[in-house]
Order: structure tokens, then C-alpha cells, then sequence
């Protein structure tokens, strides 16, 4: 893995979701852990979920306290727990109002979003941090820029067409 260990400014976020989704891909999450260890993992997996249109975003339903930091501008990070015990981890993209997020489904070694939260031990505490200034987790800049292919979004058939079907899932080919 080549790593340029530039921290990524929050203007990377402040883009349209279907742009950072796959801008993400090849980056690198950094988790500071409480016993000091510093660990980075090479993100693999996302998917994009574009605002108030968007019937599979969080945000669709309009502004809630779970959904605050999401109508913050791009570069914060939002989580939320699924089933009790997964913490998913999104960035918060865009300028504020636009309430678009991405999702990491995967990082190096690691498929599945709850996996991911897992192993970066995330809680309620992640909310609303920011990435340009959060001492336990930001993206670094990586110098390659990995192939990819896209997909539909996974788990979202609530939300009926068009947005099932929205080539809106990104993963790095092997």
C-alpha cells in the first residue's frame, strides 16, 4: 500500500455524494485507538446516499436528532447502531442542507459495515466528530487511485425504484 499521509481537509467532502463515494475508494482510515495503537486500513468499499430525494437515505424523513449532523457541511462523521450492536460508520458530504452521506461498507480485509464498525471499535462518541480535527479517526491521502466497479446499494428495498437500483455502490476490483 503506498500512503502520502496527507490528512484529507474537509473541501474533499464538501462535493456531491456520488463523487466522493468512489473519490473515497483506495484512501485510508486511520483509527488513533484508546491504548495508543494507531491502525490504517485501506478503504475498499462505499456507498453513496444523496439527501432529502434519496428514499434510502437516513435523511429522506427530513431532520431529526439522528439525522442532525447529516444537514451539517461535508467532513463529519455520522454513526448510528443497526440491530443493537453494529455501529455504522458514514462521512457527511456536501455544503450544509444538502443531507448526504457515505456509508464505508468495507475496508481492506474487512467486507460488511458492521465488520468495519467492529473493528474500529466505533460508538455514540463518533458522532458529529470532524475529520479534519479528530485525534481517533480521519482519511489520509493514498497515491494510488485503485479500479472500481459499481453495483446496486445492499439492504434498501424499502425504499422501491428507481433508488434500488442505483448503481450507487462502489468497490475496489482486486
Amino acid at each position: 500500500m503506498t500512503i502520502d499521509s496527507g490528512r484529507i481537509p474537509n473541501s474533499f467532502f464538501q462535493r456531491d455524494v456520488t463523487e466522493v463515494a468512489p473519490d473515497l475508494l483506495g484512501k485510508i482510515l486511520v483509527r488513533h485507538y484508546e491504548d495508543g495503537r494507531i491502525e490504517k486500513f485501506r478503504i475498499t468499499e462505499t456507498e453513496a446516499y444523496r439527501g432529502g430525494d434519496d428514499k434510502a437515505c437516513h435523511a429522506n424523513k427530513g431532520l431529526t436528532a439522528r439525522t442532525k449532523v447529516m444537514f451539517d457541511e461535508g467532513g463529519l462523521i455520522y454513526v448510528y447502531l443497526i440491530y443493537g450492536m453494529y455501529w455504522m460508520l458514514n462521512f457527511v458530504t456536501g455544503k450544509p442542507g444538502d443531507s448526504s452521506a457515505v456509508l464505508i461498507r468495507g475496508i481492506e480485509g474487512l467486507s460488511g459495515p458492521g465488520r468495519v464498525g467492529k473493528a474500529l471499535q466505533l460508538d455514540k462518541s463518533f458522532y458529529g466528530e470532524n475529520l479534519a480535527t479528530s485525534e481517533r479517526l480521519w482519511i489520509e491521502n493514498a497515491t494510488v487511485k485503485p479500479q472500481f466497479t459499481t453495483a446496486p446499494r445492499v439492504g434498501i428495498n424499502y425504499a422501491g425504484e428507481p433508488w434500488i437500483s442505483k448503481p450507487w455502490r462502489f468497490i475496489v476490483k482486486e
